[in-house]
């Protein structure tokens, strides 16, 4: 069993937030949330093209009563402008105050310096991570500082999306019906060594529905403090495919190398 930290999601996660993980972080809808308008399925899968960009319209910095916060929004330019859309209506659905009129609210110059709460920062970083056919998997990198607190907080939210259907893919999509305890089971399993290490019994391992497709599995992601202390980052448990092949529905299910029983191997001369 290896839990895979991520080293480099961890470094770049100092753009994430956990309070948005369990307050703000979006539950996809099974079944039927659509992200474009079309409910058809398209006749051409598009190869994803994105590149990271500024958000037009954002302020730098918001005040109001309860002091000034800093912004730094990025979002992704791709030649799917419905998923460009999606993680704009996100963007502007989580810090709304980054949008607000100036005429609403004191100015940011003279509220930073007279605020005796001090600077907040809120960031938001989307990144393309991967295709495959029709899956395309992206991350939503938050992070948050209060003014005065120790630290900041971080969390990395992945994003599915199914291209054919234009829709974002909620871990009960990919599951096939009423396994969702299997899946738990066989995800202890796999990662025994380290939930045992870190006295985490069967009982208590939830299931997460922050997932992405890795090389070899699924990758099931917690956020801070839900596992393990701050100073370990966002745990990752891996489901492998051969493990999962039975309780993932075909179609969301990657192509798996074909491997001869040991016992037709021995009998070939």
């Amino acid at each position: 069993m290896q839990v895979n930290l991520k080293t480099g999601l961890v470094v770049s996660a100092l753009f994430s937030v956990l309070l948005i993980a369990t307050g703000c972080q979006e539950k996809p809808a099974p079944q039927t949330e659509q992200t474009g308008t079309s409910t058809a399925k398209s006749t051409q899968i598009p190869l994803i093209q994105a590149k990271v960009q500024r958000v037009d319209g954002v302020k730098k910095q918001f005040c109001d009563e309860e002091g000034c916060t800093q912004y730094d929004l990025q979002s992704v330019k791709s030649n799917v402008p419905w998923i460009d859309e999606y993680f704009l209506n996100r963007i502007k659905k989580d810090v709304p105050g980054a949008f607000e009129k100036d005429s609403a609210h004191i100015s940011a110059e003279s509220e930073a310096q007279t605020s005796p709460k001090g600077l907040n920062q809120n960031s938001i970083y989307v990144r393309f991570i991967s295709q495959q056919n029709n899956l395309a998997t992206f991350v939503i990198q938050t992070y948050t500082y209060a003014a005065g607190a120790a630290h900041g907080m971080y969390h990395n939210e992945y994003v599915t999306f199914d291209l054919s259907m234009q829709k974002r893919l909620a871990l009960t999509d990919i599951l096939k019906p009423n396994v969702e305890s299997k899946v738990a089971e066989q995800l202890y399993d796999a990662n025994s060594n380290w939930l045992i290490q870190k006295d985490i019994t069967r009982d208590k391992l939830q299931l997460s529905d922050n997932y992405y497709y890795g090389v070899n599995g699924i990758v099931f992601v917690y956020p801070l403090y839900e596992l393990t202390s701050y100073a370990e980052g966002m745990p990752e448990l891996k489901l492998p495919y051969q493990t999962a092949k039975d309780l993932i529905k075909p179609e969301y299910l990657p192509s798996l190398p074909q491997v001869e029983p040991v016992a037709e191997q021995a009998a070939k001369p």
